[in-house]
């Protein structure tokens, strides 16, 4: 069947759709079947590819059209779309493009708004970046024109159909068993920890892994630009988002906004999915006042740098002077965490930091884990163990 023909069925199946009834997917499903019946008598097609017209019509009007695909492969962890003529896809660490692509450039758009719309998001010409998610709880960045000079862009973060535990990283050698459990122990105890890394070195993926060592009776507050944190097995759990404003008035909610407000909801621990600018303010602030164990995420290229962005964020919404700033963070972030890319793909822990204090005007670290000729080892003891010993006693460990 050539491209022109599938152009025509969709057609019609969109003109049926569009005569104000609402449609269930049987219903939907029903009439496609009768279209590709059709078909098949004209153009004589085998079984196998009646199934895949069928299919993919379906998914061209009430899923992501071909997108559908690589969102139901749980191999795909990544899908960049550059234009609607180039779609790359990331299995397994590699980037490769796929043979497929959208009928046209307005099929793309449709899809780019049908996201936008489904998470009350606006994108235009005034307004041509959004950042959204799809229902599946996948991450999804658009650009358009006048932005994209190429055709609209489409960046979609899928991620595992089930959570990944901290046994799936070790098993995938992101980290050793001793490096784990060393770090569960301190989620559990109490301990707040930054966790740090580039674009796409699985920082959310090992937050979610981490969270699962935080006690279960614990009342958690997650907070996110986009949803994408799998907390498991707490049943006292508060998931908040942030909304930027929209075409009808309704004022943008940010990152710090919902920080304050968490602060109001009697939270055990605050875990920030990332830590993009002035909310760090509010979040050390949060992390000093009591809130013992918080977790957070943040870009960096290693854990000194991981203070310099924490400095530099911090100022970017109060001014303050920098020793301030800096007693601040020794005082309210215990652990930092940094992840890696390796060019194989694989995502892995780079190196494991403790935070000692202030002194002389700076914040004073040491290592605890660093990854030499791709093998993570000790190098440092935890110094300040008191959480440790309380949660565990002193003999335990």
């Amino acid at each position: 069947m050539k491209q022109e023909q599938f152009a025509g069925m969709r057609a019609r199946l969109m003109e049926q759709l569009q005569q104000g009834v609402e449609w269930s997917d049987e219903a939907i499903l029903e009439r496609i079947d009768q279209l590709v019946s059709e078909a098949a008598r004209e153009n004589r097609l085998p079984v196998s590819r009646r199934e895949e017209i069928r299919r993919e019509l379906f998914y061209s009007v009430r899923k992501l059209d071909i997108l559908q695909e690589l969102l139901d492969d749980d191999r795909v962890t990544e899908i960049m779309v550059n234009g609607y003529q180039k779609i790359f896809v990331e299995r397994n660490g590699q980037k490769s493009r796929w043979e497929k692509s959208f009928v046209s450039r307005e099929k793309l758009e449709d899809v780019v708004q049908q996201i936008a719309g489904k998470c009350n998001r606006v994108i235009n010409e005034n307004s041509p970046i959004v950042d959204a998610r799809l229902e599946n709880g996948s991450r999804v960045n658009a650009v358009i024109y006048p932005v994209a000079l190429d055709g609209p862009i489409l960046t979609i973060r899928r991620f595992p159909d089930h959570a990944i535990t901290m046994e799936d990283l070790i098993a995938k050698e992101s980290i050793t068993r001793e490096a784990a459990t060393f770090l569960e122990h301190l989620v559990k105890a109490g301990y707040s920890i930054l966790i740090g890394g580039g674009t796409s070195s699985g920082k959310t993926t090992f937050l979610n892994a981490l969270s699962n060592a935080i006690p279960h009776e614990e009342r958690i507050i997650t907070i996110e630009d986009s949803a994408e944190l799998q907390i498991q097995g707490v049943e006292n759990l508060v998931r908040l988002e942030a909304k930027p404003a929209n075409m009808e008035g309704n004022r943008e909610i940010t990152i710090r906004d919902l920080i304050r407000t968490a602060l109001r909801m009697a939270p055990d621990r605050i875990i920030v999915g990332e830590i993009r600018g002035e909310e760090a303010v509010d979040l050390l602030q949060a992390w000093n006042t009591g809130h013992d164990g918080s977790l957070g995420t943040a870009h960096a290229n290693s854990t000194k740098d991981m203070i310099s962005r924490v400095e530099t964020m911090v100022l970017m919404g109060m001014e303050l002077p920098l020793e301030a700033v800096r007693r601040q963070i020794a005082s309210g972030v215990e652990l930092l965490v940094h992840l890696e890319r390796a060019r194989d793909g694989k995502r892995q822990v780079a190196e494991i930091a403790e935070i000692l204090g202030f002194a002389e005007g700076e914040v004073r670290m040491h290592g605890l884990y660093k990854r030499e000729k791709d093998q993570l080892k000790k190098t440092g003891e935890l110094a300040h163990r008191e959480k440790l010993e309380r949660c565990f006693g002193e003999n335990e460990l």
